[in-house]
């Protein structure tokens, strides 16, 4: 009990006033223990670290400041605030295929990475009964793999037990103790090179592809193995150039001067399907500790290829790679491109089927 409680109750007299004045204090002492247990036990959650900032401002006031986040297990960890992530910090896999890319004598020509959300099951069969299907293209061998995060919410333990479950069943997913959030995207993309670098570095190109894409893999292995694809320091897709940092808070890839200062993004290709040579995964990961991460994937491999010097390479016809269409594609069509967005996963299918039906597509 507080000094200034007690001399104020020992101030009261009379019978009248000595009762309630008791009742008060056992309410008072009730109160302060119930808030003391709250606080310690919120103290010591691991999952709801406690706040040290060093700018003497709230979590609050500036989210561009720098936090250190400190668990009950003492481990620290700068909070990386609302425009950066939180890469790299030591992430574990917890679901891998180690020997995917050592699967019988043939390396991989070419892997294929789709980040997806445990959730998501519908897009993972639908790729394993589309493009995921061609595992050997012009004598190239051609590996897929699925990159998950932790499902978080209220059903993650029941979405975690069917990716086990879905694991033994296809061996082709690969998952990490980060939570997969769509701001958590680049994390999941650093992860995948992580992957490359160590899994398969041998390997002659790999591909980042959302799985609401329709890729159409003979035209991507003729791409590469022309002989005027370069076999080192290159990067395509749909590449933009002079893309402008969007100033307007209420835009969704709204960054503040404060991250980024410059007007305009380096050149990057477009986060829903892109290609690297496999020397490319090492270098970037060896420069990305100098550049703090931001949460646009894409934007931000542009920002360590220019600082490698390396600059993304236009495809051989941008009319290869269609991110947002006009039109629902028909089977000519795509026959003449390497990656389509879709709108949901029966379009997808309906694309491969219509695609994949014998006889000349025009």
């Amino acid at each position: 009990m507080s000094p200034a409680l007690m001399q104020s109750c020992t101030a009261l007299s009379g019978s009248l006033y000595r009762r309630p004045c008791f009742l008060f204090i056992l309410v008072a002492v009730a109160v302060s223990v119930t808030y003391t247990t709250f606080t310690l036990n919120w103290w010591n959650d691991p999952q709801r670290p406690s706040v040290i900032n060093h700018t003497g401002k709230t979590a609050d006031d500036d989210q561009v400041n720098t936090r250190v986040l400190t668990n009950r297990n003492g481990v620290q960890w700068e909070d990386p605030g609302r425009y950066h992530v939180a890469y790299p910090r030591g992430y574990k896999f917890v679901m891998d295929e180690p020997e995917k890319c050592r699967y019988g004598n043939q390396a991989p020509f070419l892997v294929l990475m789709a980040p997806v959300a445990p959730g998501n099951l519908a897009s993972r069969d639908a790729i394993r009964r589309t493009w995921g299907n061609e595992t050997l293209v012009q004598g190239k061998k051609v590996q897929t793999l699925f990159m998950l995060g932790l499902p978080g919410g209220p059903g993650a333990q029941k979405v975690q037990e069917k990716v086990n479950q879905e694991s033994r069943a296809h061996h082709d997913l690969l998952q990490s103790d980060f939570m997969d959030t769509y701001h958590n995207l680049t994390i999941k993309t650093m992860l995948i090179l992580e992957w490359l670098v160590s899994r398969c570095p041998e390997a002659s190109y790999a591909m980042k592809i959302d799985s609401d894409v329709f890729l159409n893999v003979q035209n991507l292995v003729s791409m590469l193995v022309n002989p005027d694809t370069p076999k080192q320091n290159y990067m395509t897709g749909l590449v933009w150039w002079h893309s402008p940092v969007l100033r307007n808070p209420d835009n969704k890839f709204f960054l503040p001067y404060e991250v980024m200062a410059e007007s305009e993004y380096p050149p990057y290709p477009l986060g829903f399907g892109y290609i690297m040579s496999m020397d490319l995964p090492k270098k970037i990961l060896g420069v990305s500790p100098q550049i703090k991460p931001i949460y646009i994937e894409d934007a931000y491999l542009g920002m360590c290829l220019k600082r490698l010097g390396i600059s993304p390479t236009d495809p051989p016809s941008k009319s290869l790679f269609d991110v947002n269409p006009i039109y629902s594609y028909g089977r000519c069509k795509l026959s003449t491109v390497v990656a389509v967005m879709t709108t949901r996963v029966n379009q997808l299918l309906r694309y491969w089927q219509d695609y994949s039906r014998p006889g000349p597509p025009c």
